[in-house]
């Protein structure tokens, strides 16, 4: 899946030297597509296009994550919404009951599946997401209410393993004003922070896309 990492403070986190205390996942999902217009901490950028395709998306990340959990049952990995061939649409990563690992797109106005695929890829290349997944205790659709707890509109989830020595669920949002922010929560706590605005895993990211 492809990931946009061009990601203010929730209402119960308290913001101290540059990080933000664990917050509670919240119990409802983040109504209707409007982003919230709170001011965001630290990392944000402006994105006009994003913030168009966050305007314009009708299903949240959560009811994407739940879509995507009806049509394969399992652990969701990762949520992306994307402009793409079908039209905006969430791309969502499933590792499957079944033990295999699954790509699923969905319509971002519907909710509808539009295509759905196994990933063929080496399940080695998967093995520190795969028993992160199995120990979290925040889950995808869980850390996507908190973040949009006045960070805006999430438009990305994604469980990252790549630079990092654990892995951490890697938020991005989009405020009203078109401001991108980046955040971390780590998965066994559900502890959130935001990300510094210029970190070593940006460094590595070009030439993915």
């Amino acid at each position: 899946m492809k990931r946009h990492l061009v990601i203010a403070a929730a209402a119960a986190a308290v913001l101290a030297v540059g990080t933000v205390t664990a917050v509670a996942v919240s119990g409802s999902g983040a109504g209707g597509s409007a982003p919230t217009a709170a001011p965001a901490a630290g990392n944000g950028r402006q994105d006009t296009e994003d913030l168009r395709e966050a305007r314009a998306a009708r299903v949240t990340a959560p009811q994407a994550a739940a879509a995507a959990l009806k049509a394969v049952p399992g652990k969701v990995s990762g949520l992306d919404l994307d402009q793409d061939r079908p039209g905006l649409v969430w791309d969502v990563d499933v590792l499957g009951k079944d033990g295999r690992w699954h790509e699923i797109t969905l319509d971002a106005r519907t909710a509808r599946v539009l295509e759905q695929r196994i990933d063929g890829g080496n399940d080695d290349d998967h093995g520190q997401e795969r028993a992160a997944l199995d120990t979290a205790r925040a889950d995808a659709a869980g850390v996507a209410r908190t973040a949009a707890a006045g960070h805006g509109t999430v438009t990305s989830v994604e469980l990252d393993d790549d630079h990092r020595a654990q892995a951490v669920w890697e938020v991005e949002t989009i405020t009203e004003d078109g401001m991108e922010h980046k955040l971390l929560v780590d998965p066994r706590t559900g502890a959130l922070r935001t990300a510094p605005t210029h970190d070593a895993y940006d460094d590595n990211e070009g030439g993915d896309d």
